[in-house]
C-alpha cells in the first residue's frame, strides 16, 4: 500500500460547504448571482471592517488586474512590484502593457524594502513618469512593513495595491491584512488558508469603487435593456457555487488560523536546536502572521544539512516541500525590466525552503516530520 502523502498546504474542508452548495442547486442560482455571493461578501466586509467593500472574483490574479484597471494603469505606465512573490502579482501589469519595476525585499519580513522602493520611485521620476501603483505583498502570511511603506506612498502620492493573497487572518498592529492598500486583494485558491476552490476578492474603500469593479468584472455591461458596451470588460465574477464553498470555509477560519500558528510553534520547537537553520518569525508584537507557510533558510554553507538534501529526504518519505518563490527579476519573463535593491530576495531564494503547513497535519504527520529532522541532524 502506498505511503500517505503529506502535502505542503492542501485544502481542508469544514463540512458545511455542501449545505451552501446544495442551496445554490436548490434555488437554481449556480452562476454569477445568488445569496452565497452576497453573504460571502458581507461576511468578509464585517471581518475586515474599516469601510471594506468586497467584490468576489474568479481569482486573486483577476483582482490585481481589476485593481490596475481601476487605477487607470495603461500602456507604458510604471508599476512598482515586490520581486519576491508569485508570478500572479506581476503578470497583470503585463496584461495592461505597463512596465513593471521590481523592488527587493528587506531581511526582516522578506517583503518590499522601503529603501529600495524609494530608489525605484526616484528612478521613475527621473524618467519623467510617476509610477501609477505600488504592489506590496505579505509573503507567506507575514505582513509587510506597513507604516514605512504607507509613509512612502503618501509622500509621493502613489496608491498601493495590497497583495494579501496569502495573508487572510494576518494582522499589523491588530488591523487585519486587506486594510492597508487603496485597493487590496485576497486569494482563495485551493492551497490558501481557506478556499473557494478557486477565487479571490478585491477590496475597495467606497461603494462607488465596488460598483466600478463589478462593472468591469461582468463584461462592462451598461445599464440598458439590451447589451451595450463601450469599454473592455472581463468575465471575472465568482460563481454562486464557489461562494458557497467560501461560506462554509469562513465558518472555520479562526480555527484554521489557530492550527497554522500551532504548526509554526511545532517547527519553532524543532529548529531552535539548529544553529544552521532559521525559521521565519514575526519581528515584534506589531506583526501577527497566519503562518500560511512555514519557511526556513539554511545559514551555513558548510553545513551537512542543505535545502537540497532536506528536500530529497522529505521527498523519499512522500512529504512535499517547495523552494521559496523565485524572484520576478530573475525570471526569463521579466529579465529585461529594472530591479532595485541588493538582491536580498535572490539570496533568500538560494537558501530557503517551504515546509508542510496544512491545517490537516495530524500528530502522526508531525511525528514523521520531526523524526526525519532529528535523524538528519544526528
Amino acid at each position: 500500500m502506498e505511503e500517505k502523502k503529506i502535502w505542503l498546504s492542501p485544502p481542508h474542508l469544514g463540512g458545511n460547504e455542501l449545505k451552501y452548495i446544495q442551496d445554490a442547486f436548490d434555488t437554481n442560482w449556480v452562476s454569477q448571482y445568488g445569496s452565497n455571493i452576497d453573504s460571502f461578501e458581507r461576511t468578509l466586509e464585517n471581518y475586515l471592517g474599516n469601510n471594506s467593500f468586497v467584490t468576489a472574483l474568479s481569482s486573486g490574479t483577476a483582482a490585481i488586474h481589476l485593481a490596475l484597471r481601476l487605477l487607470n494603469v495603461q500602456e507604458g505606465d510604471f508599476v512598482l512590484c515586490q520581486s519576491f512573490t508569485f508570478v500572479a502579482s506581476a503578470n497583470p501589469i503585463l496584461y495592461q502593457k505597463a512596465i513593471p519595476v521590481f523592488v527587493d525585499s528587506e531581511s526582516t519580513t522578506w517583503n518590499i524594502c522601503p529603501n529600495a522602493l524609494e530608489d525605484a520611485i526616484k528612478y521613475c521620476l527621473k524618467q519623467g513618469k510617476k509610477p501609477k501603483a505600488i504592489i506590496t505583498v505579505s509573503l507567506y502570511g507575514m505582513p509587510f512593513m506597513v507604516d514605512e511603506i504607507l509613509e512612502i506612498s503618501q509622500k509621493y502620492e502613489i496608491p498601493i495595491i495590497e497583495d494579501s493573497a496569502e495573508a487572510l487572518g494576518s494582522k499589523y498592529k491588530n488591523k487585519p491584512c486587506g486594510n492597508f492598500g487603496d485597493l487590496s486583494i485576497i486569494s482563495f485558491n485551493g492551497n490558501k488558508i481557506i478556499t473557494t476552490s478557486g477565487g479571490g476578492i478585491l477590496i475597495s474603500r467606497d461603494r462607488e469603487s465596488k460598483n466600478q469593479i463589478l462593472y468591469f468584472a461582468t463584461q462592462a455591461k451598461e445599464n440598458r435593456d439590451y447589451y451595450s458596451h463601450s469599454e473592455v470588460g472581463y468575465n471575472y465574477r465568482m460563481s454562486n457555487i464557489s461562494a458557497g464553498i467560501g461560506r462554509g470555509q469562513l465558518e472555520v477560519l479562526e480555527d484554521r488560523i489557530i492550527k497554522r500558528r500551532e504548526n509554526h510553534r511545532f517547527y519553532r520547537d524543532i529548529f531552535e536546536k539548529y544553529e544552521e537553520i532559521d525559521l521565519l518569525e514575526e519581528p515584534n508584537e506589531d506583526f501577527f502572521s497566519n503562518y500560511w507557510l512555514n519557511t526556513i533558510t539554511f545559514e551555513k554553507k558548510d553545513s551537512k544539512i542543505t535545502k537540497e538534501k532536506l528536500k530529497q529526504v522529505f521527498s523519499e518519505s512522500n512529504i512535499e516541500t517547495r523552494y521559496l518563490w523565485k524572484p520576478m527579476h530573475l525570471q526569463v519573463l521579466f529579465e529585461k525590466y529594472k530591479f532595485f535593491g541588493s538582491n536580498v530576495c535572490g539570496i533568500l531564494f538560494d537558501k530557503g525552503l517551504c515546509l508542510p503547513s496544512g491545517t490537516n497535519l495530524t500528530d502522526g504527520d508531525k511525528d514523521k516530520i520531526k523524526n526525519i529532522l532529528i535523524n538528519l541532524k544526528d
